[in-house]
């Protein structure tokens, strides 16, 4: 099979190394200038955790943290956060202990096929820290560019209510 450094017009195009902190550990990595985040952390770091969907930042699925603001990862390029630091749903839980909101969603049952709740979770994680949430509304408001085909939204919402009232 051809890859893209088969043609001789890529194969001059040279690599970009980089640096993240991702879930708390520094990493260097060398990659092509058009590498978004999405496939460096899933493909590159090996964090599978991130999932693909749209790739066209319209679902959600690959929802991460970058210093503690949501993001899209397949909207951005890898070369774009040399230096940043990321959480992945890989690094929200403290060792065995679950995140807060990574409980809650068990409580709640507020996944049922899973393939969203990576995303989901991290989305609500960055309204947390943005402090925008203050009614169930604004909690809908805010998590409406992730979507679960399942429709778990109810327990989605119940689940982030959950710990908003765990802080206050």
């Amino acid at each position: 099979m051809a890859t893209l450094l088969d043609h001789p017009a890529e194969a001059a195009v040279k690599t970009v190394d980089l640096s993240l902190t991702i879930n708390g550990e520094l990493h260097k990595f060398s990659v092509l200038p058009w590498v978004t985040l999405l496939d460096l952390l899933r493909h590159q770091a090996a964090l599978t955790g991130t999932k693909k969907g749209c790739d066209h930042g319209q679902c959600g699925a690959c929802t991460v943290l970058v210093d503690g603001r949501r993001i899209n990862s397949c909207l951005r390029l890898a070369v774009m956060h040399d230096g940043d630091t990321i959480v992945t749903i890989e690094g929200l839980a403290d060792g065995d202990r679950l995140h807060p909101l990574q409980q809650a969603f068990i409580d709640h049952d507020a996944f049922q096929c899973g393939y969203c709740t990576p995303g989901q979770i991290c989305s609500a994680q960055g309204l947390i820290n943005e402090g925008r949430a203050g009614s169930r509304d604004d909690i809908r408001e805010l998590m409406s560019g992730n979507l679960c085909r399942c429709g778990a939204y109810t327990n989605i919402a119940d689940a982030i209510e959950q710990v908003l009232g765990e802080r206050a």
